[in-house]
């Protein structure tokens, strides 16, 4: 009795500190929060706190959101919720530069007009059909321009940040960077066979959001100044001139910025090469275009165009961890790039330059000639012979140190050579949407999923030659990708172990099925003798035997991972309960033998 009296007394105290706790952390904590996730997906990253922090000018901030008319959608107010307290965040960092307004628009408001006008967008309600505004609008006090957020969609959650720090980069900076453009891809707007219209590459989209984009073509090109552009960009480079070369490299000479994209074995371009020999001779830099790469350890999964089935690839690669340096702004909070069929950089000998590997290939690639990744059908024919060379290639590289000329007897003599700001990437395949987006139809609208950090990775490299910016460290944190180590290490273990077999009991049988082809053939108006007969029940049943091995060696492929699967859910979904039980019974008879002792004490 003792004890239960104890009981109801101590309830009620701990239940009123319980409420004191929690009332004197609103109080004093305010919307303080610990991130617990791996990457502090819900913390500021410093970028964002930077850009609040510096602020020269008022900015006032206008979310709208339709409390009322979303009360049955509580995917939308879990995420206004998460939208309003990175806001209060960012507002807490300014230093009062800063100034946050919550507006619920209800219908047929002066509130819903002002929404409207501000350039947000609404949707419909499901039942109601009453409208649901979900967007921001900014406002520069000192000078007015505005910039908004139509609306805040749910798929688009992981760019939450980067959304609203680009808006407060639009309203802060008055003029945007120029940026000159030569490709010889198709990245820009245009039409098809069919005479449809076609948007830019979803890259370039990226890029001219953040800066004034100069498209140059072969007459403009040779004009290009420093003080035109404050980077020129060349992206598949091909048939360029005597003219061009030169003007290409007075614009390094006379201080600009230069990002160049090449490639072996071009997939847009239907397999065309792309170079910049004489500059990169004269330069210092190695480039070989009759040489791809390939890496076993990055393959990437692809269908077979000549099977059907999944196969991974090794020439088309998703880098990530230590093939990314991340010691260099422009990749550093990168996640993945995805690239196919490229090329790779060295140095020449007596090269006065350096390279610092931006992106880099494992010591599990192997350099093989770019015909042989054209030619190949299958991509399971390019592991034959595979041996790796165990070193790391450059696959995009900063040059540092001081870039010569490359065309002294062209003109007078020229200053001592400028300390290189270029940088050289040896794919221009990862541009192409394939690699890093997926077009998926929301709301109404098209929403581009980036699942590779590729259109990033382009728009750091122009941001980090136009000058820094603090958007390079918010941006890619979206693209977060957790690789399963110990599944990657398996897989490439059966690669290893199985790849050859397969590859034997592909080729045996497609021999298999022509015998059979030819001895059909043969036959045709004509009676089968018992010996053809024989000869083709052996075809026959050999192929079939083969078909069966080779499911066999599928299946083989995958056996580690699928015991690996079932180790995982017996420990979570049986042994950890099990566990828990064991401790719960234990202490539950440890408190039981310890009141006995209690009481045959008393």
């Amino acid at each position: 009795m003792r004890l239960r009296g104890r009981l109801w007394l101590t309830l009620p105290i701990l239940a009123a500190a319980y409420v004191l706790l929690v009332l004197g952390a609103a109080r004093w904590l305010g919307g303080e929060r610990i991130d617990l996730t791996h990457d502090h997906l819900y913390t500021l990253s410093p970028g964002t706190r930077d850009i609040a922090a510096h602020l020269k000018q008022p900015i006032d901030l206008t979310l709208y959101f339709s409390d009322r008319a979303s009360h049955n959608l509580p995917q939308l107010r879990a995420y206004h919720q998460h939208v309003l307290h990175m806001l209060e965040q960012i507002v807490r960092r300014s230093h009062g530069h800063i100034h946050l307004t919550r507006i619920d628009p209800l219908p047929f408001s002066e509130d819903e007009d002002r929404a409207s006008a501000a350039g947000l967008t609404s949707v419909r309600g499901e039942g109601t059909g009453e409208a649901i505004f979900f967007g921001l609008a900014g406002r520069n006090v000192s000078d007015g321009r505005t910039a908004a957020i139509p609306f805040f969609l749910p798929a688009k959650e992981p760019f939450l940040e980067y959304d609203v720090a680009r808006l407060l980069h639009d309203l802060s900076v008055a003029r945007q960077p120029r940026v000159a453009i030569y490709s010889g891809l198709p990245i820009w707007p245009g039409t098809d066979a069919d005479g449809n219209a076609t948007p830019a590459w979803s890259a370039l989209q990226q890029v001219q959001q953040l800066f004034d984009v100069q498209r140059l073509d072969a007459t403009s090109l040779a004009a290009v100044t420093p003080g035109d552009a404050a980077a020129l960009v060349l992206i598949q480079p091909t048939g360029m001139t005597h003219a061009d070369l030169q003007a290409v490299d007075r614009y390094v000479q006379g201080g600009g910025r230069l990002l160049v994209f090449v490639d072996p074995d071009s997939e847009v371009a239907g397999g065309e090469a792309s170079d910049l020999r004489t500059l990169f001779a004269a330069w210092g830099v190695a480039f070989d275009p009759n040489r791809a790469l390939l890496d076993r350890s990055r393959a990437l999964t692809v269908q077979s165009p000549v099977t059907g089935a999944s196969v991974r690839d090794p020439s088309v690669l998703g880098l990530t961890g230590d093939e990314l340096n991340r010691r260099d702004p422009v990749t550093q909070a990168l996640s993945v790039i995805n690239i196919a069929a490229t090329g790779y950089f060295g140095l020449l000998p007596g090269a006065a330059v350096r390279l610092d590997p931006l992106l880099q290939s494992t010591t599990e690639a192997m350099v093989v000639p770019t015909q042989r990744v054209r030619d190949a059908g299958d991509p399971a024919a390019l592991y034959k012979g595979y041996v790796p060379d165990g070193e790391h290639y450059a696959i995009a590289v900063r040059l540092e140190g001081p870039l010569p000329d490359a065309f002294t007897g062209d003109r007078p003599a020229q200053p001592p050579a400028r300390k290189a700001a270029v940088i050289l990437v040896g794919d221009t395949d990862l541009l192409s949407d394939r690699l890093w987006v997926q077009a998926s139809p929301t709301l109404g609208q098209t929403l581009m999923s980036p699942f590779a950090s590729n259109g990033d990775f382009f728009v750091n490299a122009v941001d980090d030659l136009t000058g820094p910016s603090n958007l390079i460290a918010i941006r890619g944190r979206a693209v977060n990708e957790r690789r399963f180590t110990r599944v990657d290490m398996l897989r490439r273990q059966a690669d290893e172990k199985f790849k050859a077999k397969q590859i034997e009991l592909q080729a045996e049988l497609e021999d298999t099925e022509a015998r059979l082809a030819a001895l059909k053939q043969g036959e045709q108006g004509r009676k089968r003798t018992a010996a053809q007969k024989a000869a083709l029940d052996q075809f026959t049943q050999r192929k079939l035997a083969i078909r069966s091995e080779l499911r066999g060696v599928q299946r083989n492929l995958d056996a580690d991972i699928e015991r690996l699967s079932m180790q995982l859910k017996f420990i979570d979904i049986l042994l950890m309960p099990i566990v828990v039980t064991l401790i719960g019974l234990l202490y539950g008879w440890w408190r039981m033998r310890r009141r006995a002792v209690r009481g045959r004490r008393r």
